[in-house]
């Protein structure tokens, strides 16, 4: 929903003038409030990467100037370019991820969760998304014209769906207990990054209702994506970490829903590309689904 320009040490965000049911940055001044709420947003986990909402001009003559003079014809997210050979997922890839990082970002998010305002959805708001988002995933994901296996996937479907009916109030008992927090929203390997200080970024800015997060909940996201790159003890070692810290150990069957849950609608976003007139890489999606619905698997072999 961006277009991203890197020019030497910054990083330049530009909105697409776009809108879906979920977001609007179809009018300029939509565009601007959006990149000043993204600033103030990833100032939170990535303060030194985020530097300013800057207007994109047109000059009199024709030219397109970064803060130049003339007419606003956009607006950028200016950012601090950040060290490729340090980001999560490459450092995954390479195997050198060691204790000593797990242990930094556990404290950096548990500080973040701390500090996080506390979600104002009810209980039963709550636990109603996960039963939407359950739905519509059912909707997407059993449609005969994807390449999926179509013996397995309504299997784990209804196993996933039993599992939220039979643990909607361990669901409602985290927002009761003020567990649920204002969080990242995004939270990937690729958004994380061990410089110093380490920078979360590219949190989810244009839905509030999205980032209305149980913290085990994005570490379980977490571990679904570092599994999917080969490193599936990396999101156990940081659950274990956070718990530590926040002094909160949800049960183990939670954290395995919010597991499955998550695999569940990464595959249904994976296969949402092919709805594309023109897929990018459209063969990559419907194997890539069937990735995500094996963990989901996995992790409700956990629930019981």
């Amino acid at each position: 929903m961006s277009y991203v320009f890197l020019a030497g040490d910054r990083v330049y965000k530009l909105k697409k003038p776009v809108r879906f049911a979920f977001l609007d940055f179809s009018t300029l001044r939509a565009r601007e409030l959006d990149s000043l709420e993204e600033l103030r947003l990833n100032r939170r986990l990535a303060p030194r990467v985020y530097l300013d909402a800057v207007p994109l001009t047109l000059g009199a003559s024709g030219e397109l100037s970064i803060r130049g003079e003339g007419v606003v014809v956009d607006w950028l997210v200016e950012m601090r370019r950040l060290p490729e050979a340090l980001m999560l997922d490459r450092l995954l890839s390479e195997g050198a991820l060691d204790e000593s990082r797990v242990e930094k970002l556990a404290e950096t998010l548990a500080d973040f969760y701390r500090r996080a305002e506390r979600s104002t959805m009810t209980p039963a708001d709550y636990a109603a998304r996960f039963f939407r988002e359950h739905a519509e995933n059912r909707r997407i994901l059993t449609r005969r014209d994807f390449a999926l296996d179509h013996g397995r996937v309504p299997v784990v479907l209804d196993r996933l769906e039993a599992g939220l009916v039979s643990l909607q109030p361990l669901l409602e008992e985290r927002v009761r207990s003020r567990h649920v927090v204002d969080g990242h929203g995004d939270l990937r390997p690729e958004h994380i990054c061990f410089c110093d200080p380490i920078a979360i970024f590219d949190c989810l800015e244009f839905n509030r209702e999205l980032r209305q997060v149980d913290p085990f909940d994005e570490l379980a996201f977490l571990d679904i994506e570092c599994a999917l790159l080969g490193a599936p003890r990396v999101g156990p070692r940081l659950i274990a970490a956070l718990a530590e810290r926040l002094g909160d150990a949800p049960p183990p069957a939670l954290v395995a829903l919010y597991a499955a849950c998550r695999a569940v609608l990464r595959a249904r976003l994976a296969v949402a590309h092919l709805f594309d007139p023109v897929p990018r890489m459209p063969e990559r999606w419907e194997p890539l689904a069937g990735r995500y619905m094996r963990l989901a698997e996995q992790h409700l072999a956990a629930i019981g």
